[in-house]
């Protein structure tokens, strides 16, 4: 018999990497913005996300609306424990949208709109690390309730990770620039990626060990024998990857370091899955626990089979449609 409740994790999950490699960018060009010359420099990496950052965004809505939908209990939980940093990011998101088309259309206050574009890109950003960092340390359940403090999701290391994800967004942001610019702005896109890789691999090491630290769960998923045989795959993996992206680097490739930097991402979240697996709340509830009435997931399921192919779709028409270089008057 298929399990729904399987499928629809994995529904959800697509939903997320699919952000993170699409929205991750856009925000990383936000974090990086202040650090481009005034003028064409800035505006040509405005021109680059242009055409697909709203487009982007779609896949939050769906991760978040699917764990509504196929994990009430989750969502139920999870969100009280996280309204503080869920509240920030999308705030972040709104004051980023208003800022990246007020920059256009009320250039009087351009420098204002600038400032809060990058504002919008690092505080949504460093609340979704935050909440990331929050929920792998623990929710605080009693019966199938939140049962914590307002204050909860805060401490040392759900800051660690908030910072972490904006290291890793910048990166994606500069390989995004060095894959669409030219001239200037792609020589200073290429350092800037060269930095932010050593930053990402020393902010993957330092959550990875604290990770270790936070339940006896996940010791014993990485480090016991003979799993740790298997999960040992990963670390080998990410140091091959993060060799593969510095020689793209060195050999000026355009597109490879920002598919080698998504490599990285995807790592990371393999590493996350083999922590959590099978819980929706990490030693908390598992995503058969939180799933929705059978029914209820194949109802949705019909309209997911119909509407994520669509999506998919029109997602790849337009990065095909806009897949060339970019000019600050616009693609050529």
């Amino acid at each position: 018999m298929i399990d729904l409740t399987v499928i629809w994790a994995s529904i959800i999950g697509f939903a997320i990497i699919a952000y993170v490699v699409m929205d991750g960018f856009d925000l990383g060009i936000g974090i990086l913005f202040p650090f481009f010359k005034v003028g064409k420099d800035r505006d040509t990496a405005m021109n680059s996300i242009a055409p697909v950052w709203d487009g982007n965004e779609t896949w939050l809505v769906m991760g978040v609306g699917g764990l509504l939908a196929a994990f009430p209990l989750a969502y139920a939980i999870i969100l009280p424990a996280l309204y503080a940093p869920m509240i920030a990011m999308l705030l972040g998101l709104v004051f980023r949208g208003v800022a990246f088309e007020f920059r256009w259309r009320d250039p009087a206050h351009r420098e204002l709109w600038d400032r809060a574009f990058t504002l919008g890109s690092f505080i949504a950003t460093f609340a979704q690390g935050i909440a990331l960092g929050a929920l792998l340390q623990g929710i605080t359940v009693e019966g199938r309730s939140y049962a914590g403090g307002w204050w909860e999701w805060l401490s040392p290391f759900s800051i660690l990770t908030g910072f972490g994800l904006v290291v890793g967004y910048a990166l994606l942001g500069a390989c995004w620039l060095n894959w669409k610019t030219e001239g200037a702005l792609q020589r200073q896109a290429v350092t800037y990626a060269g930095r932010l890789g050593i930053s990402l691999l020393l902010m993957i090491g330092l959550i990875s060990l604290a990770t270790l630290t936070l339940e006896a769960q996940y010791y014993l998923r990485w480090l016991s024998y003979p799993g740790v045989l298997a999960t040992a795959i990963v670390p080998i993996a990410t140091i091959a990857v993060t060799f593969l992206f510095y020689r793209s680097l060195r050999r000026t490739k355009d597109a490879q370091p920002f598919f080698w930097a998504l490599a990285l991402f995807g790592l990371c979240l393999v590493g996350l899955g083999i922590s959590i697996w099978p819980n929706v709340i990490p030693a908390r509830v598992t995503i058969w626990e939180a799933a929705a009435p059978h029914r209820s997931q194949v109802f949705m399921l019909i309209g997911a089979s119909i509407m994520v192919p669509i999506i998919v779709a029109y997602t790849a028409w337009s990065y095909w449609v806009f897949r060339g270089k970019v000019g600050h008057d616009g693609y050529h």
